[in-house]
């Protein structure tokens, strides 16, 4: 019987990934215009959003647009662009739900998606890692298209001094151990 009724409806995973699938369309459709946007009008993206939110306007409903300029920002800086997949993974991250991913599909670079939308909101956003070396290499690579897009990124690992900590945890971004 369940199976019948999984048949007729679908099950909630499904409904859930072609809502997701709906997103990275709309995500999709901002690429060939982002593409022809200068390094400059693409970097202000960060201060139009940010004024998006604080005028009321949900991270929800930005978030095809935002995540389409982290791509481009990626594409530009490091010469990677977010796969749809890993698109989905950046919308389950800040959906706050779990995403496995194995080693090598792109958690580093999934993670940049929600991480920048969710610092337009002025808050902090901390990406954990769990070692000294991947916290340190993240901030620096990931950092680019932060950097590119006018965010400030931290580093937080065992070797920070006392008095840096506090500074690296002012950044829009930090990268940090799950100890630290």
């Amino acid at each position: 019987m369940l199976n019948f009724v999984n048949k007729l409806f679908g099950t909630s995973s499904e409904k859930r990934l072609k809502s997701f699938s709906k997103i990275v369309e709309k995500i999709n459709n901002y690429e060939n215009h982002l593409k022809t946007l200068t390094d400059d009008d693409l970097k202000n993206k960060t201060s139009f959003f940010k004024e998006k939110v604080i005028s009321g306007v949900n991270l929800d409903e930005i978030l095809p647009e935002a995540f389409a300029v982290v791509r481009e920002a990626s594409v530009r800086t490091i010469n990677l662009r977010h796969y749809d997949v890993q698109l989905i993974g950046g919308v389950v991250l800040h959906k706050g739900m779990i995403a496995e991913m194995k080693t090598g599909e792109g958690k580093t670079l999934v993670a940049t998606l929600s991480a920048y939308l969710n610092s337009l909101n002025n808050h902090s956003v901390h990406i954990v890692t769990v070692n000294d070396y991947l916290a340190e290499r993240d901030s620096k690579w990931m950092g680019k298209i932060f950097n590119f897009l006018n965010l400030s990124v931290g580093c937080v690992n065992s070797s920070t001094p006392q008095e840096q900590r506090l500074i690296e945890y002012s950044k829009d971004i930090v990268y940090a151990t799950n100890h630290e």
